[in-house]
């Protein structure tokens, strides 16, 4: 059976829903979700408290709730802005993402997540995306993620835990699937983000069949694409106000895994404007598996936004582009993707069970 859970960012064991993990999970329980993805495991308890990280475990299952965690992210160009897992490895990266994977392997946490990169807010676009560093270049950044996931692979295989790439902002699907190829779909596999996808210039049915037969986790919000003076923007939206086909998109995910858990990602205090370029030159050279189809689909959804607002679907500009109280909309985000996303997953089961 399908079950619906929230993907839930800490700060020193803090997150908006709770002081703590366990507040956390009791304010999840209380929304109706049934699991929870712990984004990252050092955040929430940041000296790896066993103690502590047992009793979170046993609560869960006391609530029988499903969790997965996250871990440190593999691109060894951007891990120094992780100084905490080098701290918890005793100078080593390496050994920290090694204790955490030891932990997963304790508690029975299978699935983990991770990323190739973060988000520089404060940084102009492109600059924001590490895939658009200057000090190396992204081909360099893949070559040595894939030297840190073969380091990790021993251990992996030896606790018998997955980690999974999200499709986030700064990495494609093709270039997940390379690595997948490479380094072993045993050990590692993809955590699907839908909403990032337009990001690299990727139409989501499309993104979505490619990489469904790897999909373990996922970080399902909806999205629009907005034309603005400097290209197309991405703003995040709850499930079932932008213009994803979750029809579509679930039939191609479970079809493949059909006792996949589906996590939710909400948002903070902005809805997470990402700026595209299909039209610039030097932007579409650094997608190079892009095509004008691909770039035409993309002005075509954007075309689309009036209508979403004129519907009711989606805000307008202005009220995308606001910053509303963090945890209030964080909230709001979250309960509202849940009955949508239910209803979906309801419309699934019936169907099926009428064939």
């Amino acid at each position: 059976m399908t079950r619906i859970g929230a993907d839930v960012t800490f700060t020193d064991g803090a997150s908006l829903l709770g002081d703590d993990p366990i507040q956390t999970l009791v304010a999840l329980s209380d929304l109706g979700f049934e699991g929870v993805l712990v984004r990252t495991l050092d955040e929430a308890f940041p000296a790896l408290d066993r103690g502590a990280i047992t009793e979170f475990s046993e609560e869960a299952a006391r609530r029988e709730m499903f969790v997965q965690v996250g871990l440190g992210k593999v691109n060894p160009y951007m891990t120094a802005e992780l100084p905490r897992v080098r701290d918890l490895g005793g100078g080593s990266y390496l050994t920290g993402m090694e204790r955490m994977i030891d932990i997963c392997a304790e508690h029975g946490w299978t699935e983990a997540w991770t990323a190739t990169g973060g988000y520089k807010h404060e940084l102009p676009a492109p600059f924001c995306f590490d895939r658009f560093r200057t000090d190396v270049e992204w081909p360099l950044q893949l070559e040595a993620t894939a030297r840190f996931l073969r380091l990790l692979t021993p251990s992996l295989r030896a606790a018998g835990v997955r980690i999974n790439l999200e499709t986030h902002e700064e990495i494609t699907t093709f270039e997940i699937l390379r690595l997948i190829e490479d380094i072993g779909s045993d050990v590692l596999g993809v955590c699907l983000d839908p909403a990032n996808l337009p990001v690299r210039g990727e139409l989501i049915g499309d993104a979505v069949r490619r990489v469904a037969p790897y999909v373990n986790m996922t970080h399902l919000r909806d999205a629009v694409l907005v034309r603005t003076e400097a290209g197309l923007a991405r703003f995040l939206t709850p499930v079932g106000r932008g213009f994803i086909d979750w029809s579509d998109l679930l039939g191609c995910v479970l079809a493949a895994r059909p006792d996949l858990d589906l996590v939710i990602e909400a948002i903070g205090g902005s809805r997470a404007e990402m700026l595209l370029q299909p039209d610039d030159p030097g932007w579409r050279d650094a997608h190079p598996d892009m095509t004008d189809a691909d770039a035409a689909a993309l002005h075509a959804l954007a075309a689309d936004f009036d209508d979403l607002v004129a519907t009711g679907r989606a805000p307008c500009l202005a009220s995308l582009r606001s910053s509303p109280p963090r945890a209030a909309d964080y909230r709001q985000f979250l309960t509202e993707s849940r009955s949508a996303l239910m209803t979906q997953v309801a419309g699934r089961s019936g169907a099926e069970s009428r064939d």
